[in-house]
């Protein structure tokens, strides 16, 4: 918890705000914020001790000339960028007539996530999952036909073994898509510094660039510290370098920069691959949607990667965008609001 004024409330208030399962705010006379819990820094709701937003600052008013309590939903962005947003349910409680009022916000952010998941989830996975699992099906059925021939049950065997790390692979970004949408990363935030993630992605993604001759060049053209899960940070651009290597040709090169722009951060990722047709750019962000589904099967791709990066980025308060020309290549570009309080030192 955090205190603007400790002398103006009394510990019992205290302790007993901090067991209400909802974010606070205490208000006195002259509607100076006396008391803010922590983790309202999220929701940009307070400057200089004072309410700035004007919805709740209306609900106030109604509270001081009624009496009586007022209630209300509320949508604020996440940050500046992207569609994210904080759903918020809003009580405002008169606690005496020395004007001292209490104002309580249940994020139901969460909960609407998970009943978009609930709806979508059976539909989507159980189309994606039948294709392995039925080749899985037939192939077995070939290697017991084919008892008598050792090369075609080897090859029947690899072509198991393909089919098996791909309903691995699908299974795996299921569960990572799932978490990110169950997880709001703005409420135990960390301040993360943006290079480290960016170099330990690269360092993730080596292996396989070797694997295709594909060189990574990183450009470092600004320090950069954003707040945020460092976890889904690290997913989201291991996503974009891993995409950029699949989807290039041999002996090209992938270049990484960080740079800082208008208080964002910015990483971009440019290849020198296929790229991506133009009717497809405004859906390829979407779950499960492949520009080309064979391409997808051969890289091992799951559909799934680009959707975990709009997701991370909107769930951080920014957004994903992507430039593209075929035959020509992509840049994909994840963008992070900077720590609001180390945008200064970050200029110098």
């Amino acid at each position: 918890m955090e205190y603007l004024d400790p002398h103006e409330i009394s510990p019992a208030m205290a302790k007993l705000l901090s067991h209400v399962d909802a974010e606070a705010i205490i208000i006195g006379q002259g509607d100076v914020i006396i008391y803010m819990s922590e983790n309202l820094s999220n929701f940009n709701l307070q400057r200089e001790n004072r309410v700035n937003n004007d919805s709740l600052q209306h609900l106030i008013r109604a509270v001081r000339r009624s009496g009586n309590i007022q209630e209300a939903t509320m949508e604020l962005p996440r940050g500046p960028l992207g569609t994210g947003t904080h759903d918020l349910l809003v009580r405002v409680i008169p606690l005496d007539e020395e004007g001292l009022i209490c104002v309580l916000i249940f994020d139901d952010s969460e909960m609407r996530r998970l009943d978009s998941i609930r709806r979508d989830f059976v539909a989507n996975i159980s189309h994606e999952l039948k294709t392995p699992i039925g080749a899985l099906s037939i192939l077995s059925e070939a290697v017991l036909g084919a008892a008598d021939d050792p090369d075609a049950i080897v090859r029947f065997a690899t072509r198991m073994q393909a089919e098996s790390k791909r309903l691995s692979d699908l299974v795996q970004e299921i569960i990572n898509l799932s978490r990110l949408q169950d997880d709001d990363p703005l409420k135990n935030a960390k301040v993360i510094d943006l290079n480290e993630v960016v170099l330990n992605a690269i360092d993730q993604s080596e292996l396989n660039a070797n694997a295709r001759n594909i060189e990574l060049i990183y450009s470092e053209q600004d320090q950069a510290r954003i707040k945020g899960d460092p976890s889904q940070i690290l997913m989201a651009i291991s996503n974009l370098i891993e995409n950029a290597i699949n989807y290039s040709p041999e002996g090209t090169r992938v270049a990484i920069a960080l740079r800082v722009n208008d208080g964002l951060a910015e990483v971009s990722v440019t290849d020198q691959g296929i790229g991506i047709p133009e009717k497809d750019l405004e859906r390829i962000f979407e779950r499960f949607y492949r520009v080309d589904p064979a391409r997808s099967r051969a890289t091992g791709g799951t559909g799934l990667g680009l959707s975990i990066v709009k997701h991370v980025a909107t769930n951080h308060g920014g957004d994903v965008s992507v430039w593209s020309v075929e035959n020509a290549g992509s840049t994909f570009t994840i963008r992070f609001p900077i720590t609001p309080h180390l945008t200064a030192v970050e200029a110098e």
